[in-house]
């Protein structure tokens, strides 16, 4: 969260808006698996189309709603082997609504758990459907579900107050993991991050959510609130944190939201500014 409220005309990656999109780095290709030509003969088919196979199965017991927003990891081929995207030669996950994506998605991640692996044979009609400047035909993915949320705006039970299980800062900075990183260094109050987050104020409003717009922020960590700045020193890459930041280390009563915010806040990554 910026010192002034971000302002990023942004999409989700795989939604209907990709035609306004961005075009993705160039990133060495992963090779596409054996059977990307069409679905195998075990493959689970659904009424729509959509055909499937688990990779890995998964940890968890609930599946992801419609409304739930999701934490992946993914590469997608056409059937002819090429690849068109990947979060895993990004290095950084992707996080968005179920029901923001394209339709092959969103049933094929309605049948995962958390920690599953599962390949889709997506045809052109549950896919881009003609989308100028989007991959036609069938489309193959490779998906891991790593986290399923409530919708960000659904605020956590512990909005309106600091619960006796967070830690406090010397400042007044209150927070506890959601979810463990990898470890590692911090970042610095020099560092670039780039992050997923939903902002609300103590009466569960969403005034913010990087993590609905279905593309994560980056910024330096001296251009944030100095709640910001001083609670993302504590994450390591991959961790997930909130926090109940304190009028005083937020915007100061200088402009709205005022009062205390809670902002979940998951660390992508970051590197250091030149």
């Amino acid at each position: 969260m910026t010192k002034s409220l971000f302002a990023f005309a942004l999409t989700v990656a795989l939604g209907a808006s990709a035609s306004a999109q961005q075009k993705p780095a160039a990133f060495a290709p992963i090779p596409a698996p054996a059977n990307v030509a069409k679905p195998p003969a075990d493959a689970i088919k659904t009424p729509s189309g959509l055909a499937s196979v688990v990779l890995q199965p998964g940890t968890g017991t609930t599946k992801p709603t419609p409304t739930d927003m999701v934490t992946v990891h993914y590469t997608g081929w056409t059937t002819d082997g090429k690849m068109f995207d990947s979060s895993y030669a990004r290095n950084a996950p992707s996080s968005f609504p179920v029901n923001k994506v394209i339709k092959g998605w969103g049933e094929g991640v309605q049948l995962m758990v958390v920690g599953e692996k599962r390949r889709l044979w997506i045809p052109q009609e549950l896919a881009y459907n003609g989308m100028a400047g989007r991959p036609a035909g069938m489309l193959v993915f490779d998906i891991e579900l790593m986290d399923v949320s409530p919708s960000p705006s659904t605020p956590p039970p512990d909005v309106a107050a600091v619960p006796a299980d967070a830690k406090r800062t010397s400042s007044g900075l209150a927070y506890k993991t959601i979810r463990e990183g990898k470890g590692g260094p911090h970042p610095t109050s020099k560092s670039e991050v780039t992050v997923h987050y939903t902002g609300w104020t103590t009466d569960g409003k969403m005034f913010d959510s990087s993590v609905e717009r279905g593309q994560p922020a980056s910024f330096g960590l001296g251009d944030v609130i100095s709640g910001w700045t001083e609670g993302l020193q504590l994450m390591t890459a991959g961790e997930k944190m909130r926090f109940w930041i304190p009028e005083k280390l937020a915007y100061k009563h200088e402009r709205p939201p005022f009062g205390v915010l809670v902002f979940d806040v998951e660390l992508i990554s970051f590197k250091d500014q030149k």
